[in-house]
């Protein structure tokens, strides 16, 4: 494994099977996270620069963890696994990277005379709020970190576990603007049970708008990915909308399923096994390479879901249009009671 890039010094506790050399601080199994190993590893950068040509609405971001227990078929970040000679697919989903240090890392790096305080995005690569952050608590670090040198962010999650840092989000907002947004995608249980086997339902996630919009967040909900011939019809649109609205949320964004090549392997293989016959279909709309819809289908998609979202009032935006969410009103730690 590649552990050298990850770290700033190595720990006599390492494993002796990767080697002393291999930087790496230790592995782990822990109760009550059956099949899964944690490979905790010492951050040399907190702060990530994302490339110039992105279409990204930010310049930088933080990812405390490397792989994601929500285990999400779909997920775009599998890819990223191979760079430590893992794999994209359970390796991804069960092998999690901790960078331990990474609310001290952040600190002295907001510290510097050069940050100029822009914009910083959490949980868009890998989720903040995954079921490891129940074990090591690096959030409220990076958001006092964050909110202490007057630094903007914005939290991009599946995991409930965000409800626990709400008090703490709402101090933050009180110092620099924050944002907050609930990533859905399939409503219907069964579905979403097979493709994102290890994150909260879709009830829970609501639950979290919820307490969130209580706790005074105006909440983006990420309607994303619509998934074609499985979450596209009108009547799932409909009702997912609005549900998602007597939630609490603010607006909705939404886009089309992607499959960038080292996701496409994993998710055909899902699709074959639970899917067989919209198999055929999947190859038509992502042929080869292709790692999104073509612009029939998303413009057909669009016909149907800004529609919908206007309907209840979601102020529906496009992943390609959609800019950064709006500030939370003011809130107190007592909201939430």
């Amino acid at each position: 494994m590649r552990w050298r890039g990850q770290t700033i010094d190595i720990d006599d506790d390492a494993l002796p099977g990767l080697g002393r050399d291999s930087g790496l601080v230790r592995s782990m199994t822990t109760p009550g996270f059956t099949g899964m190993t944690f490979h905790e590893v010492r951050a040399k950068s907190a702060l990530n620069h994302v490339p110039g040509a992105s279409a990204m609405p930010f310049e930088w971001t933080v990812n405390p963890y490397r792989g994601c227990s929500h285990a999400c078929t779909y997920c775009f970040a599998r890819g990223t696994h191979t760079y430590l000679d893992l794999d994209g697919g359970r390796d991804f989903d069960s092998q999690i990277v901790v960078k331990v240090n990474v609310a001290d890392v952040l600190r002295r790096e907001l510290a510097r005379p050069s940050w100029k305080r822009e914009w910083v995005a959490l949980g868009t690569n890998t989720d903040p709020y995954q079921r490891a952050e129940g074990k090591y608590r690096l959030m409220p670090g990076i958001i006092d970190a964050l909110a202490s040198s007057g630094t903007p962010f914005s939290v991009l999650t599946k995991g409930t576990l965000v409800r626990r840092d709400l008090p703490h989000l709402i101090e933050a907002s009180a110092q620099v603007p924050v944002t907050l947004a609930v990533s859905v995608a399939v409503a219907d249980e069964r579905l979403r049970a097979t493709i994102e086997p290890g994150a909260p339902s879709f009830s829970a996630r609501l639950d979290t708008v919820r307490a969130a919009t209580h706790a005074g967040f105006r909440v983006t909900v990420f309607l994303m990915p619509v998934l074609p011939h499985l979450t596209d019809s009108i009547p799932v649109l409909d009702d997912t909308a609005q549900r998602i609205r007597d939630a609490g949320a603010a607006r909705v964004v939404w886009g089309a399923l992607h499959l960038r090549p080292g996701v496409k392997p994993w998710f055909l293989r899902w699709l074959r096994q639970e899917h067989p016959e919209l198999l055929s279909s999947y190859r038509a709309l992502y042929p080869g390479a292709a790692a999104q819809a073509p612009k029939s289908y998303r413009s057909w998609l669009s016909a149907r879901v800004r529609p919908i979202l206007r309907r209840y009032g979601l102020d529906a935006r496009d992943e390609a249009s959609h800019g950064r969410p709006v500030r939370p009103r003011a809130a107190t730690p007592e909201r939430l009671f």
